[in-house]
């Protein structure tokens, strides 16, 4: 598979398309190094929201994009069973999706589907990643898409295992380093309680 010019070079467990988009937006932060591809720019807009194909037009509002980005990291961090959202989580994405607007088209196949009714802007964006998150919805892969569960990563991966239970990114990384974590947790309490 042809990795995107967009997507992540790391990014180990690729969703399909166009899920992937979506995936490697939530993925634009990454924990362990502190790098934001949606930090603010002195030169303009993102140059990964330009080429991902999410910005259209000169304008952009990053701190509402990060927003964005971190209410979809909110319901994969949901998907992967480790939290209970609250409304603070995904209330920024709620008002968002209030506003935003569609516009039914008739497809060369004959087809009808929904389209972002602005041609440029946060809520062109808005709606494009909140249609990827309707359609995943219903074709049953939204609930494959999750975030990392250990605290300091979650970095979005598309869990290809059998029964669906996939918890880490990266086992020999993330998982090693939540395993030692809860065994050094459970050794302490274990000597405090001989103390």
């Amino acid at each position: 598979m042809l990795t995107p010019s967009w997507a992540p070079e790391d990014e180990t467990k690729p969703a399909p398309m166009p899920l992937r988009l979506l995936q490697s937006f939530v993925n634009t932060w990454e924990g362990d190094s502190g790098v934001d591809l949606l930090a603010d720019a002195e030169a303009g807009p993102p140059r990964w929201l330009q080429e991902a194909g999410l910005l259209r037009g000169s304008e952009v509002d990053l701190v509402r994009v990060r927003a964005i980005r971190e209410g979809i990291r909110a319901l994969l961090v949901a998907n992967s069973g480790d939290s209970d959202l609250e409304p603070p989580d995904v209330g920024f994405l709620r008002g968002l999706a209030e506003g935003v607007r569609l516009q039914p088209v008739v497809l060369d196949d004959d087809t009808v589907d929904l389209r972002p009714a602005e041609t440029e802007g946060l809520s062109s964006l808005a709606a494009t990643l909140l249609l990827i998150i309707r359609d995943a919805q219903r074709d049953g892969t939204w609930g494959r898409l999750k975030a990392c569960r250990n605290p300091d990563c979650h970095w979005a991966f598309y869990d290809r295992s059998h029964a669906g239970h996939g918890a880490w990114c990266d086992m020999a990384v993330c998982g090693n380093r939540i395993k030692n974590r809860n065994l050094r947790t459970r050794r302490s309490a274990g000597s405090d309680a001989k103390n």
